[in-house]
């Protein structure tokens, strides 16, 4: 493994261009996958160290299969201390796992257009039935960040197919049209997502989103809701109240974090400023090319890109805290009681609590896309990511035995039925065959 480049929270302090990663350390190939059938004996509750909130069904169903759970959450004695710290050590140390990606360029149905990074090789590797689990970094973030790198490396050693979503110009994705991406905009989330599940037909589908990206992933399946074509989903650092989180935004350090997001939208920005020149009516151009907080991007770009009479309009009508409710596939929700970024009052509790299909975790500690924590610490994965795929395997282990069971229902059916078609013939009283059933 490298040194991992600050992830994009910090990357003024250190530019970094991305470039699809050249040949590096191969990911073994897998002729096998063997999902681990060992699970938290029923009995067993979930650390007193970790808050946990979940609809009726997910303690019974889900909680016995994350088994990390039972040990407490015990951050590294050296960053854990402290949040700001945390989140920096995170941003600029933490490795990041060498891999080899092949980009996919896909257009929008609006003109526009953003990157897919593979797995470079996984279409000759993986059966089309492998699991795909699409990837959605926080704001400005892509393929490079660390956090994103160790959970691609860690789901594909278990045989899953991962794609990383880089939105549009982040991660060096190109920018077609005079519009970015933001918090309210589910368009391209849905032609991934088709895209995805058109090409591996045979696939459940998953998703993984970190801060914005995680926002963007709840609004997602609140919206879908009862047709979702997601299996399952997991959102971490989600600030779910974007106008609470804007409110701490400009609190004391937190600042920091305020101006290197401005100037990583700002450096995107200018990337592609000529597409924007003839921009009039409300658009601010100077004022978003120069931001100094991510407010002052979105007053001058965002919020009318997208049709908000005003930035509080915006992160109002944005925020994900209102599509909990809606949710219906499961949902883990991970979140850092000390996040500075998104912050613990703006977590929906009560509405997680009334949704079955929603589980939600709080670490005491963990800063923002931190959790320097457990086993791997302090540069390796975060400690949420052997959780993560717990849960992910939990659920795609029930998906693939339903999918079994409706098969064989299928084609039991289907055998019945002609064998009740030649009967007919032969006694020269053949009805329609949606005339005949049978019910099992």
């Amino acid at each position: 493994m490298a040194r991992a480049p600050p992830h994009t929270l910090f990357r003024h302090f250190q530019p970094i261009t991305y470039t699809p990663s050249p040949i590096r350390t191969k990911i073994p190939k897998i002729s096998a996958v063997h999902f681990s059938t060992d699970a938290m004996p029923d009995h067993r509750e979930p650390h007193p160290s970790l808050e946990v909130v979940s609809g009726g069904g997910a303690r019974e169903t889900i909680l016995p299969a994350l088994k990390t759970l039972v040990r407490p959450y015990t951050p590294f004695p050296l960053f854990g201390w402290n949040r700001h710290v945390e989140t920096i050590f995170a941003a600029f140390f933490r490795s990041i796992p060498d891999v080899r990606l092949r980009r996919e360029c896909l257009r929008t149905k609006d003109n526009g257009a953003v990157a897919l990074d593979w797995v470079s090789g996984d279409d000759h590797q993986l059966p089309p039935e492998s699991p795909v689990l699409i990837l959605l970094p926080g704001l400005t973030g892509g393929s490079d960040d660390s956090y994103v790198r160790h959970m691609l490396v860690r789901a594909r050693s278990r045989g899953w197919r991962v794609v990383v979503f880089n939105s549009r110009g982040c991660g060096n994705s190109p920018v077609t049209t005079p519009q970015f991406y933001s918090a309210s905009f589910l368009g391209d989330m849905r032609d991934v997502v088709e895209h995805v599940g058109t090409r591996y037909p045979k696939a459940n589908l998953y998703a993984v989103g970190w801060s914005l990206g995680a926002n963007i992933l709840v609004r997602y399946l609140g919206q879908e809701s009862h047709t979702c074509p997601l299996s399952g989903a997991v959102s971490m650092c989600n600030p779910f109240n974007l106008v609470i989180a804007d409110e701490d935004f400009h609190k004391g350090f937190n600042n920091v974090y305020d101006k290197a997001l401005a100037r990583a939208l700002c450096e995107i920005f200018k990337k592609h400023s000529l597409l924007f020149e003839e921009m009039g009516g409300e658009y601010n151009i100077p004022l978003a090319a120069n931001a100094k907080s991510v407010r002052e991007f979105d007053e001058g770009l965002t919020r009318v890109s997208f049709g908000f009479k005003s930035v509080d309009d915006y992160y109002s009508n944005s925020s994900s805290s209102d599509s909990i409710k809606h949710v219906c596939i499961p949902l883990l929700c991970i979140q850092a009681e000390n996040d500075p970024i998104a912050p613990s009052r703006g977590i929906p509790r009560e509405d997680i609590k009334e949704n079955p299909n929603c589980l939600l975790i709080v670490t005491p500690k963990g800063g923002h896309l931190g959790w320097v924590a457990g086993v791997d610490a302090p540069r390796g994965a975060p400690w949420t990511d052997p959780v993560v795929m717990d849960y992910l395997e939990h659920l795609e282990r029930g998906a693939s035995k339903g999918l079994a069971s409706r098969s064989n229902s299928v084609g039991v059916q289907q055998c019945t039925e002609g064998l009740h078609s030649l009967e007919c013939s032969f006694t020269g009283l053949t009805a329609p065959r949606g005339n005949i059933r049978a019910d099992f």
